[in-house]
């Protein structure tokens, strides 16, 4: 059984004629007589009879018409959601924001596309790069914007920006030269993303060099987020590490001192995606819209540097941007 079948026996039936079925339907009167000979042949059963030189449905073709009606509408429904997957009139998409997110590209990503695109369902999952890292390897999200390091196996990245990383701590004695990785290992720690600890991309860098110089990073509390990290700080706590864009609005509203690392340490901002998997147009754009806006705020941002590379073509020919989506 066929949709085509399916087209011809319903329009015979609205029209009462095999004729005038394949006029509508822009096929010959063989035509459509062949398709309804197949249907009911698969069928089994005699679907029309002939009643005063026009067509009659039979008990059968009684009983199958609704479900005609109905998968072809359901067809028809289905190829429409698909269009409207390419105009942007319809669809989903999903994408990742690093934690920190509203530093680089503030609060307004969602009310912008929406006000673009208000038929597109859109979710923002803001979370640890890692985790965005491991949600697009496994599909359950189609791309996302990261800081690096994080695990690149089956991922395509495309770096963007980075921004530095500095010591932040109550200390005014702390305006000094630059944090060596052996004085910051000595120092009482309260550092965020407890649950992802050492695979936080900036901690990931710490561990690291920790490692290397034969020492480790063990910090004497652990919080999930960098506001409450910052509120124990300021009460005397311990340091902990900031990144340059959340300086302004988060560091010196809490009168805290800030040191730059002796080797300098940096956020690295990427888009990631899957490279065997094409995004859906909603995602594109959104994603398209994202790196936009951090491209926009990086110029406010004074410890933020745009990559080589990261120019809107090369982020186009990421993303899979050929030309410009249709709005309808």
């Amino acid at each position: 059984m066929t949709l085509n079948q399916l087209m011809a026996f319903a329009c015979a039936v609205r029209l009462r004629s095999f004729t005038a079925a394949a006029k509508e339907l822009g096929l010959t009167q063989p035509g459509v007589s062949d398709l309804i000979q197949r249907l009911e042949s698969e069928l089994g059963e005699v679907l029309f009879v002939r009643h005063r030189r026009a067509l009659k449905l039979t008990a059968a073709g009684q009983e199958l018409y609704p479900y005609a009606k109905h998968a072809i509408e359901a067809a028809h429904n289905g190829a429409a959601a698909v269009r409207s997957l390419k105009t942007l009139e319809g669809g989903s998409a999903a994408f990742g924001l690093l934690r920190n997110s509203p530093y680089y590209i503030g609060s307004d990503l969602a009310a912008t596309f929406h006000r673009t695109y208000p038929n597109v369902r859109l979710r923002l999952v803001g979370q640890n790069s890692s985790e965005t890292g491991e949600d697009v390897r496994n599909l359950d999200l189609e791309a996302g914007l990261v800081t690096l390091p994080i695990d690149e196996d089956d991922l395509g990245i495309l770096q963007v920006a980075r921004d530095e990383v500095f010591y932040a701590s109550s200390d005014s004695a702390d305006a000094g030269e630059p944090m060596a990785i052996a004085d910051f290992c000595r120092r009482p720690l309260v550092l965020y993303d407890a649950h992802y600890r050492d695979l936080d991309p900036a901690r990931r860098q710490l561990a690291h060099r920790a490692a290397v110089a034969g020492l480790a990073v063990e910090p004497h509390i652990e919080v999930e987020y960098l506001t409450d990290a910052l509120d124990l700080v300021a009460e005397g706590f311990g340091g902990t590490v900031v990144c340059g864009a959340a300086l302004r609005s988060q560091v010196e509203s809490r009168g805290l001192t800030v040191r730059p690392f002796a080797e300098p340490l940096y956020d690295t901002l990427a888009l990631i995606k899957r490279p065997d998997q094409p995004l859906s147009s909603a995602t594109r754009e959104i994603a398209l819209l994202a790196v936009r806006t951090l491209l926009g705020h990086a110029a406010a941002l004074p410890t933020v540097s745009l990559l080589p590379g990261a120019d809107e073509t090369a982020i186009r020919n990421f993303l899979g941007v050929n030309e410009s989506v249709e709005v309808a």
